[in-house]
């Protein structure tokens, strides 16, 4: 973004703007290693455009670190830390939510607050309840950065299936009526264990407990309906729930081969994409429980050992960047809705994102109805422990 001279001057003399460019001075010719799952092809060649452009504009390359899991990454920096490591650490930058936040969080494992010091977060809303603020009910206070949202939806093939069930109870019925068609991924993904709390959302009594910190008590009376929901689905999901897939992109392919009729994922654009990359039908479609649906944003943290922190605080910037998100909102680049306030950006920056294209797959953001909340993140370890406890031989 250019300033005019004038501008451009007085904005040099604040502290704030004085003290970046000590940063974009420090991080020339650093390497950011950034911890990532790699499990989307499109996610990884976003990553890859972003290291592009911030050895272009800033002399900072981007090596992703593929993970399968973040607690990969989680577990490296704590066993660091352990050793005596406090500096020159392996991870530089991380994709993180919920738990592993949390972990890291406590442990004191995290660099910062730096959030409020990127010139581009003046395009966030980083008031004390926003999503940009608290990751699964936890006080970010600066010490993660959003760089994409996140909405748990469901795909099914309108060449199929008619009419798809309208909310997680009504997933019992339709299951029932439909044997074997339908599966999750195992929960012990992220996916699955997602799929597990958008039912407890909807099926307990009291969904404001999940709110604070899970307790034994809490937790029995919580999810006693989801339990018994479930006792009764299993025996009709695919291979009698004997098995289930490891992850989404397997039950996309379930999907995608007639075995299933109905998938998931956290980006309400991997159909439209998976369409366009003839991984799905052209009749393929999203759909989100009638009461909306678990809603989160995905954030990148420094390890406090970051051997390349100024560099991670520019990748981190770069990916507020107005174009930036307009470039990843783009459906033929990624799709991820973008973190940013609209309300705070100027009319070049929202005729950027008008300007972008759709696709017969892709629903609004208004289509995508409420956005749940999601459960702090001690119910997702317990969920996930009880689950395989109950239904893992």
């Amino acid at each position: 973004m250019k300033f005019p001279l004038a501008l451009a001057l007085s904005l040099l003399a604040t502290p704030t703007l004085a003290d970046w460019q000590e940063t974009l001075e420090a991080a020339r010719g650093q390497t950011v290693y950034w911890n990532a799952w790699g499990g989307d092809a499109r996610t990884n060649a976003f990553i890859d455009w972003v290291g592009e452009q911030t050895e272009a504009r800033y002399g900072v390359r981007v090596e992703q670190a593929k993970l399968s899991d973040t607690a990969e990454a989680v577990t490296r920096v704590i066993a660091e830390k352990a050793a005596g490591q406090d500096e020159g650490g392996s991870v530089d930058l991380i994709w993180i939510n919920g738990p592993n936040f949390l972990a890291m969080k406590e442990q004191g494992l995290l660099h910062g607050p730096f959030v409020a010091d990127l010139p581009n977060a003046r395009y966030l809303d980083l008031g004390p309840t926003s999503p940009a603020s608290v990751d699964f009910t936890v006080p970010v206070e600066g010490m993660e950065s959003p760089w994409r949202l996140a909405r748990f939806v469901f795909s099914y093939d309108t060449a199929r299936v008619a009419e798809p069930p309208r909310s997680m109870a009504e997933f019992l019925p339709w299951a029932e009526a439909n044997p074997g068609r339908l599966t999750h991924p195992d929960p012990s993904n992220f996916m699955g264990a997602t799929f597990l709390k958008q039912a407890l959302i909807e099926l307990t009594p009291d969904a404001g407990v999940l709110q604070a910190p899970v307790t034994e008590a809490a937790f029995a009376a919580a999810t006693a309906p989801l339990w018994d929901w479930y006792d009764a689905l299993r025996p009709n999901l695919w291979r009698g729930g004997e098995t289930y897939p490891a992850n989404e992109s397997v039950q996309q392919q379930l999907l995608n081969d007639g075995e299933v009729d109905i998938a998931m994922s956290f980006d309400p654009a991997s159909t439209a994409a998976a369409i366009a990359d003839g991984l799905l039908p052209e009749s393929a479609r999203v759909f989100v429980p009638e009461g909306g649906s678990i809603g989160n944003v995905s954030f990148v943290a420094i390890p406090f050992n970051a051997a390349n922190k100024e560099g991670a605080e520019v990748v981190a910037n770069f990916l507020l960047d107005p174009a930036t998100q307009a470039h990843m909102q783009n459906i033929e680049v990624l799709g991820s809705f973008s973190v940013l306030d609209p309300a705070r950006l100027d009319a070049a920056a929202k005729a950027g994102f008008a300007a972008l294209p759709s696709a017969p797959a892709l629903p609004t953001l208004d289509a995508l109805g409420p956005t749940l909340l999601e459960p702090h993140a001690s119910w997702m370890t317990r969920l996930t422990e009880d689950w395989a406890r109950r239904y893992v031989k």
